[in-house]
């Protein structure tokens, strides 16, 4: 039995390498790749020194020979999206990117008392790190690199425990806070200084395969602030602009600009009858 099982799996894993159209190093590849243009865009994340024009130049360069490579090894790019047009788009892209990252790192300062400075918040928080590659992946993915855009954001999920999908639309001083558990789906469409924290899915009702190329996803208009672990869902749904959605909230529908939603909790006194700290048998609280 076993010598069968060997045989069979041996002869499966063989034809599945032969047909395989994949680098065997992709993810690992454009996972250095990522690191080597977060270190371009943000003297915290590098560990070269100069300021010289000429390097700095050089490592553009060298990262643009890279994503070229890449785009090349990638068969799932589309022929009618050749590899140095959507290399030259992406790294033209970039000054944009990185204006949108410090935007989104400034945000991130200000509104958390946590924070001494905008350098704490580049080097240290999973928020900005899951974001710097999700901006990144983004530009990719518009221009139809779709796994070169998964394995970047992917790589960020991997270490940050958010889930960025390339797809999704994010406007200007994003900002994540905590971040561990953070979803937000591929149609889901966030406006400007908008904040999300710990645990926040911005999800689809249905999973439906037909629904791909649907609008599955919320939108969240401007200056919207989402608190832990609050699950927004469905393509119909918007949050309106100036909207807060307390801890907990489950929101399949539609809000106001302006609106306050909250979860309410009920707190009891025990069958037991034990003392009550509170003056009152019941506590209702919004979070």
């Amino acid at each position: 039995m076993l010598a069968s099982a060997r045989a069979e799996l041996v002869a499966d894993v063989c034809a599945a390498r032969a047909a395989h159209p994949l680098p065997l190093t992709l993810r690992r590849d454009v996972e250095a790749w990522a690191d080597a243009l977060l270190a371009l865009l943000f003297p915290h994340l590098t560990d070269r020194c100069s300021s010289e024009p000429e390097a700095v130049g050089q490592e553009f360069d060298t990262a643009h020979a890279r994503l070229q490579r890449l785009l090349v090894a990638d068969a799932t790019v589309p022929a009618d999206a050749p590899a140095p047009g959507t290399a030259d788009a992406v790294m033209a892209a970039l000054p944009d990117v990185r204006r949108l990252l410090l935007a989104d790192a400034t945000a991130t300062f200000a509104g958390d008392p946590a924070a001494r400075s905008v350098d704490e918040v580049i080097l240290a928080y999973p928020g900005f790190l899951a974001t710097a590659l999700y901006r990144v992946a983004h530009e990719l993915y518009v221009r139809h690199a779709d796994l070169l855009a998964r394995l970047l954001t992917e790589y960020g999920h991997r270490q940050t425990g958010i889930d960025l999908h390339p797809g999704a639309t994010v406007g200007e001083a994003f900002a994540i806070d905590h971040g561990t558990g953070v979803v937000v789906g591929e149609t889901a469409v966030i406006g400007d200084r908008v904040r999300l924290y710990q645990g926040v899915t911005l999800g689809a009702l249905s999973v439906e395969k037909t629904l791909a190329g649907v609008q599955r996803h919320p939108t969240l208009e401007d200056d919207v602030v989402v608190y832990a672990n609050a699950t927004i869902l469905g393509g119909e749904t918007v949050v309106g602009a100036g909207s807060v959605i307390g801890g907990n909230v489950w929101l399949t529908e539609s809000v106001a600009p302006g609106s306050v939603v909250t979860r309410t909790s009920t707190v009891r006194r025990d069958g037991a009858g034990r003392a009550d700290p509170f003056a009152d048998d019941r506590i209702d609280y919004y979070i």
